[in-house]
């Protein structure tokens, strides 16, 4: 499998950096997660120091309150922070995870837990959120909530974040890191990166091992 060890506090030194704003057409900006030339072209980032899960508590699709480290202890985990009104990296992302998953064992479908993290809760309301991922995986969580502590739950991985703002063409953006942390069944810690430019033919190759907290 392709992968490339990198040192959490590295990386996390290296998101502050750089930001992905989806579909503004700003092709001068960098998703977070390339740390290094050589890292663009690796599917997984194998952290050799795991990040801790964020101790989030935000509101579910259902209105509900989700904790995300009770919720999801034990579970093989992707957590993503982005926003609905995104026309090209997060749904992609997000299709491609739930594309992948369709070839899991049904039993190891139901015990990974796939993430959503609004990075535009003004505008992604618990309804809104639940709306736009029934549409690629009803079994997928998307969570809302106060726009600080969503910050600076994503600051704890090394995901940067800034407030939904107006480009250059007057149009509403979220800038904000694009990798997906996957976390493992056996210590919950977030061991593994995928950027953006992660394919579909990488994810159905890595979230067999993933499920079980294996280095893919």
């Amino acid at each position: 499998m392709r992968n490339k060890t990198f040192a959490a506090a590295a990386l996390l030194a290296a998101a502050t950096m750089t930001l992905s704003a989806c579909g503004s057409g700003d092709d001068g900006r960098k998703p977070v997660a390339v740390v290094s030339e050589d890292t663009s072209r690796k599917a997984a980032t194998v952290l050799d120091k795991p990040f801790e899960k964020p101790d989030l508590v935000l509101t579910d699709t259902h209105g509900k309150k989700y904790d995300l480290r009770k919720e999801t202890a034990g579970h093989p985990t992707l957590v993503y922070f982005g926003y609905t009104h995104c026309p090209d990296v997060c749904p992609l992302t997000m299709n491609n995870i739930a594309v992948a998953m369709k070839d899991l064992p049904k039993a190891e479908q139901d015990k990974l837990r796939v993430v959503f993290v609004t990075t535009d809760p003004a505008r992604d309301t618990p309804a809104e959120l639940g709306k736009w991922l029934k549409m690629i995986n009803p079994e997928f969580i998307g969570l809302t909530g106060d726009f600080a502590t969503i910050q600076a739950g994503a600051r704890t991985l090394g995901i940067s974040v800034e407030p939904t703002a107006k480009d250059k063409n007057g149009k509403l953006v979220s800038y904000h890191g694009t990798q997906v942390v996957a976390f493992s069944p056996k210590t919950d810690g977030g061991y593994v990166l995928y950027g953006e430019d992660t394919t579909v033919d990488d994810y159905t190759k890595d979230l067999p091992r993933i499920v079980k907290g294996e280095t893919p």
